[in-house]
């Protein structure tokens, strides 16, 4: 998926790093955590490093994403993706209020693909009401159908504006595809609680925080693929459709109360390791993270710079840079 702040290619960055700082050697066990899961792709590598990972995150397509990629590890009858493959699309939520030809005035999939997606994520519901699949089944497909349609959006990457016209991509007729069944260690548990609640119900070995670094709230860029995960029919609204997001929103999307968000969490984290993944263009400054993670054990930084994420070019959006630096804060903890 195209993911705002997806650590996907400094993957081996912050691994090396990770197992540099901490000691630890590919293969070891340990107990990883993963508060801001988004994709789920840090803790899909933890896991395949043979790592227990409790994820994280907020958003429940996230939630799903990682419910199937963290807790499944058994291979699974894929009969099923014919028959739903096979399905005829039905005038759904995701049809009747994101497809131009519902009369929504919104264009965030073809009609064909609108409906194919209401399809499928219907009779998914059906399947697993009627107990005909079971809860890994269910999360395996829940998450492949997350994960595909996301390919055939008719947007820039993000749900906060749709083009006017259907690009060549999202012309394509809707397929589901399967994700890989990770394996790995296979007592991984999976949250959708706030991080700052979490913390104090958990502990572990190595913690991992990747927090939204800027205003813009999850919830609102990846509204539709949140409906898609709950289709719990919401009340919308504006040119975009948007859900409420209220209770879904970050502290960490706030100058106001990021860095005692923060903080909470650094002081209430059980773990003897913690990385905080962060840029140089985040409502945190440098000195600020420093000062704060240096009051609670050893602290230091290691850098890398990576290509800008460039979602809304739709928006003419003019940017100072092409590369953003990319910083790894890295905290041994005091032990009490």
């Amino acid at each position: 998926m195209n993911y705002i702040g997806s650590k996907l290619s400094l993957m081996d960055f912050l691994e090396d790093t990770i197992y540099d700082i901490t000691g630890y050697t590919k293969g070891k066990y340990f107990v990883f955590a993963d508060l801001f899961a988004g994709t789920g792709i840090v803790g899909v590598n933890f896991k395949k490093n043979g790592c227990k990972v409790i994820s994280n995150d907020i958003q429940w397509y996230s939630y799903i994403l990682s419910k199937h990629y963290i807790e499944n590890n058994s291979e699974m009858d894929v009969s099923l993706l014919k028959y739903l493959n096979n399905l005829e699309g039905v005038d759904g939520f995701i049809f009747n209020n994101y497809c131009a030809g519902s009369g929504s005035n919104r264009n965030y999939f073809s009609d064909y693909n609108g409906r194919k997606c209401d399809a499928i994520r219907q009779e998914l519901e059906k399947l697993y009401v009627n107990r005909q699949i079971n809860d890994n089944q269910y999360y395996y497909f829940l998450a492949s159908l997350i994960n595909s349609i996301d390919k055939y959006a008719n947007t820039t990457s993000v749900y906060g504006a749709f083009l006017k016209h259907i690009k060549k991509s999202a012309q394509k007729n809707f397929e589901l595809e399967l994700l890989p069944i990770i394996k790995g260690s296979n007592d991984g548990v999976v949250y959708n609680i706030n991080s700052n609640d979490l913390i104090k119900n958990i502990k572990g070995d190595v913690l991992y925080l990747d927090p939204p670094y800027n205003a813009r709230q999850y919830g609102a860029n990846y509204h539709i693929l949140e409906t898609i995960s709950k289709y719990d029919n919401p009340q919308i609204r504006g040119k975009t459709g948007l859900r409420d997001y209220k209770n879904q929103k970050s502290d960490f999307c706030s100058r106001r109360t990021v860095e005692v968000a923060f903080e909470n969490l650094i002081a209430d984290a059980d773990f003897k390791f913690i990385f905080l993944s962060y840029n140089n263009e985040g409502l945190m400054n440098f000195d600020a993270i420093k000062f704060i993670m240096g009051k609670y054990g050893k602290y230091k930084a290691v850098t890398t710079e990576y290509r800008r994420f460039k979602a809304d070019k739709i928006e003419n959006r003019k940017y100072k840079v092409d590369a953003i630096t990319e910083y790894l804060h890295c905290l041994i903890k005091n032990q009490e």
